[in-house]
């Protein structure tokens, strides 16, 4: 009988072990599945089609960095900064990437949305004179009295006159020659014009491919003359951000992981661009994200300061050089343009 009790009570014990153990099983699964959560769902815009520039973004994407931060992104491309801002105003796009001095024009009128820009990818902005030394231009200096061509949206001409008066060229025996963006290699290309204003990254590299020797080539950055512009930015729209800060605080650390790779691997980088364009070069790419990497991105303040953030000093004069040709109804402030609370602390942002 003892041994029957014995054997009872052993029994009774482990199915009581048995249901305590298929109870935590069960417990745990409905917990591990109500901690699965879906994808938070981004709309992101480029200002262009893609090239080389977003290869911070491609390598978020590809190499899973937005998905560790629990982020669907979905991509698209606007017809300059003017009208991706204009998306993000609106709330169909969550994010883009634009030209930070694009941004300041559009904070001109009192009543303009709050978009802000929380991420500057170029320290610097690409702006530059591009220019044939066989025409005379090896400084800028030597653009008085010679024909400068200026394509249709050049967002460079607009900070063209205080780089003028800083450098004391007078702007009067500067002959313009304006023409659809299509034209402003071929114009150069053909001598049509002397220099034409562009993107450093962009024309130049574009001039080269199209058969100009690099010796006869003169790319005149605005920043080696005085110009205090930064350059693409990530802006967010204004009710997204208050609601979503999390969110937006996750989309940034991608982006600067996806930077860290572009600037180590800047030809896998290239690949992946390349992969994404419709008949993109694979060797033009590469020199146009080596070109901004070196010009652009990884500056000496970012060196200090770490990517991403700005001087709101420089930003401020940045104002300043902009309202030298552009009349404000209300001058934007530093405030009104850049918003740091979504950035890393600096440790999370050091360029390796």
């Amino acid at each position: 009988m003892r041994v029957d009790s014995t054997i009872t009570v052993r029994c009774l014990l482990a199915s009581l072990a048995g249901l305590l153990a298929l109870t935590c099983v069960s417990t745990g699964q409905s917990r591990a599945a109500s901690e699965i959560r879906p994808p938070t769902a981004i709309r992101f815009s480029f200002d262009r089609p893609i090239d080389a520039s977003a290869a911070p973004f491609v390598l978020a994407a590809s190499d899973g960095l937005f998905a560790s931060e629990g982020l669907a992104v979905a991509t698209d491309s606007a017809g300059g900064s003017p009208a991706a801002i204009a998306r993000v105003a609106a709330g169909s796009s969550d994010f883009a990437l634009v030209d930070i001095n694009a941004l300041i024009r559009f904070h001109d009128k009192p009543d303009a949305p709050p978009v802000k820009a929380v991420f500057v990818l170029f320290n610097q902005a690409p702006y530059a004179i591009i220019a044939r030394k066989s025409r005379g231009i090896r400084a800028l200096s030597d653009v008085e009295g010679k024909t400068l061509g200026v394509a249709e949206g050049d967002l460079s001409i607009g900070l063209w006159p205080a780089l003028a008066r800083q450098n004391g060229i007078r702007i009067a025996r500067v002959k313009r020659n304006n023409f659809g963006a299509a034209l402003r290699e071929p114009m150069l290309s053909a001598g049509q014009v002397d220099a034409v204003t562009g993107f450093s990254y962009l024309s130049a590299v574009n001039l080269k491919d199209r058969g100009i020797p690099a010796q006869d080539l003169t790319v005149l950055r605005y920043a080696d003359y005085g110009c205090e512009a930064y350059g693409f930015a990530v802006i967010v729209n204004p009710a997204f951000a208050a609601g979503k800060p999390e969110v937006v605080k996750g989309f940034l650390r991608a982006v600067i992981a996806g930077t860290q790779l572009a600037i180590s691997e800047p030809e896998r980088a290239a690949d992946e661009v390349v992969s994404r364009m419709d008949g993109g070069s694979r060797d033009l790419e590469l020199e146009r994200l080596r070109t901004l990497i070196r010009d652009n991105i990884l500056t000496g303040e970012v060196k200090r300061n770490g990517i991403g953030g700005v001087d709101p000093t420089r930003l401020d004069r940045s104002i300043d050089q902009i309202a030298e040709d552009f009349k404000f109804q209300k001058r934007p402030s530093v405030a009104d343009i850049f918003d740091d609370r979504f950035l890393p602390a600096l440790g999370g942002r050091l360029i390796n």
